[in-house]
């Protein structure tokens, strides 16, 4: 299996959004990663933001 093409940025964030090491990361299997964003997307729109006050 190789590496996730994504580019380093992108790596570094999505390491720190899902709280994995940036290693276990690039080796995720994509299915496993996209199930992931969704858990993290839905968690994200489930939360209520706050809107800015101005």
């Amino acid at each position: 299996m190789k590496p996730l093409q994504i580019s380093p940025e992108t790596a570094v964030k999505l390491a720190e959004q899902l709280k994995v090491p940036l290693e276990h990361l690039m080796h995720m299997p994509q299915h496993i990663l996209l199930q992931k964003l969704a858990e993290l997307a839905k968690n994200s729109s489930a939360e209520p933001s706050e809107p800015e006050s101005k």
